[in-house]
């Protein structure tokens, strides 16, 4: 498959908490067993101390709060 392997991310993130703004894609982090693994998602709130991040662009309901840093961490428990 074209591309496959060769390093080039489909994705741009924002890493700079500090300029987050709605509809920024950001790479979150889950706690608990999830720990480790990258998640992508989509800015839907931006706070001075959280966020809200849409977890699955096809389902709206799909809403986590995470922490306003580089990586977004969500608690296990929003999942």
């Amino acid at each position: 498959m074209h591309g496959m392997g060769s390093g080039d991310c489909p994705f741009e993130f924002n890493f700079d908490a500090a300029t987050f703004k709605v509809g920024d894609t950001v790479s979150y982090r889950v706690n608990g067993s999830f720990e480790g693994m990258p998640f992508v998602g989509t800015l839907l709130e931006v706070h001075h101390d959280h966020v809200v991040i849409a977890g699955d662009a096809n389902d709206p309901s799909c809403r986590y709060r995470g922490t306003r840093e580089s990586r977004p961490q969500v608690d296990y428990a929003e999942i």
